[in-house]
């Protein structure tokens, strides 16, 4: 919780200013007094007076104000603070964050403060992938900065839709209060997970699956979250919620999920618990394919890409520690082995999942997994137990090999 805790919002100027008002709610709720700075754009949205009401205190909004910089307030209310949230944190503040341009009240504080800053993007999807906003987002991540978000979805514009969604308040509040909770072994670490199935459209009705729930890869999320980490997770379908304290961006395919996985990047660790469908049709339909006097319809596969051995082979932004899971109903230790090898990445997670495995209706759906974690040193069997415990360990192993932040900086 953050009973106690005082977090400065800095309100920037975007349509979804107005989930902040809620996010102050959801802030005080969880017993942290809140101090509010709005930029002269969030005041075209949301008024002071609403975010005054909220916050039960007075709201800032000019740099130059007499009342409260007789005594330097823009330092004073980013020393006071101990956790500055940005929220929405527009392309234009994040460029300026990038720089260490301080223009406004908004930016001298974030300039002027060594408190841990949490990020709430929102813009347009355009402007997300835009290179020079993902230059900043890769600059502020390297500067420490942590990101809740942005989402996909909807836009206010009409008929754009894609990543660029604000967070919702209340994962805006759980990254808060993760941020703030007692360091734990993955505390400052960036840990990308993948989960579920991907769905490959054959036409507007029928798709190319498999059967895996998301059960293992939202628990190695969990646990990472627990641990300390700021996870990313970038989920399949699923019937699963989201886990708690963690920034989750829903895919259907394969290349979707490649390219949130890239857009994820840097990271300390990445876990490809996913399990990816190989192939994908040639060529979606446009219209649902029919029956045509008991004629079968062409269909014609390609290979979807290789999201495990595509970042495994990164140059430059590849994870210290690339983790792949292997999913087989046979020879499952050697095929594991020579996937590891193929693939580039540094550990295996192998489990059979044949109706073989020991687990009664097979691992895929089930609570419970057995694996083996193969690496460079050999395979170590792991004996039956909940995903959630196997998460907890799996994780554990991870913190352990990346070691103390301090000591690998």
């Amino acid at each position: 919780m953050l009973a106690g805790k005082r977090i400065l919002l800095v309100i920037g100027g975007g349509i979804a200013a107005y989930k902040s008002l809620d996010l102050i709610r959801r802030l005080k709720e969880r017993g942290a007094g809140v101090r509010v700075v709005m930029t002269a754009a969030a005041q075209h949205f949301v008024t002071p007076l609403a975010a005054g009401a909220l916050s039960h205190d007075r709201v800032f909004t000019e740099l130059f104000d007499r009342e409260a910089e007789h005594d330097i307030g823009h330092i004073r209310l980013s020393r006071e603070a101990d956790l500055i949230v940005v929220a929405p944190a527009t392309a234009d503040l994040m460029a300026k964050m990038a720089h260490g341009l301080a223009d406004d009240l908004a930016t001298a504080v974030l300039l002027a403060s060594d408190r841990p800053v949490l990020l709430a993007p929102a813009m347009n999807p355009l402007m997300w992938a835009n290179p020079a906003t993902r230059r900043n987002a890769a600059q502020l991540a390297a500067d420490g900065i942590a990101f809740v978000g942005p989402n996909a979805g909807a836009m206010a514009e009409r008929g754009e839709d894609g990543p660029g969604r604000m967070a919702e308040p209340l994962e805006i509040a759980a990254a808060a209060e993760r941020l703030l909770a007692p360091a734990g072994p993955l505390k400052g670490r960036h840990l990308l997970v993948t989960s579920g199935p991907t769905h490959e459209p054959i036409d507007p009705v029928r798709y190319i699956a498999n059967r895996s729930s998301g059960k293992q890869g939202h628990a190695i999320a969990a646990a990472a979250a627990r641990a300390g980490a700021q996870v990313t997770l970038v989920s399949g379908p699923v019937s699963l919620p989201d886990p708690a304290g963690v920034d989750v961006r829903h895919v259907e395919s394969a290349r979707e999920m490649l390219a949130a996985v890239e857009a994820a990047l840097p990271a300390d660790a990445a876990v490809f618990a996913a399990a990816v469908a190989d192939w994908r049709a040639a060529s979606e339909a446009a219209e649902k394919m029919k029956k045509d006097g008991g004629t079968l319809p062409p269909l014609t596969l390609t290979e979807n890409p290789d999201i495990l051995a595509t970042i495994a082979h990164l140059s430059n932004r590849r994870p210290r520690l690339v983790v792949g899971f292997a999913a087989e109903t046979q020879n499952v230790v050697t095929y594991a082995q020579a996937k590891r090898a193929r693939k580039g990445c540094d550990w295996i997670v192998a489990n059979d999942v044949s109706q073989r495995s020991g687990i009664p209706g097979g691992v895929m759906g089930a609570d419970s997994n057995e694996v083996h974690l193969i690496s460079a040193e050999g395979v170590e069997h792991w004996p039956q137990a909940s995903k959630a415990d196997v998460a907890e360990r799996l994780v554990g192993r991870i913190a352990a090999a990346l070691g103390p932040l301090e000591a690998s900086a």
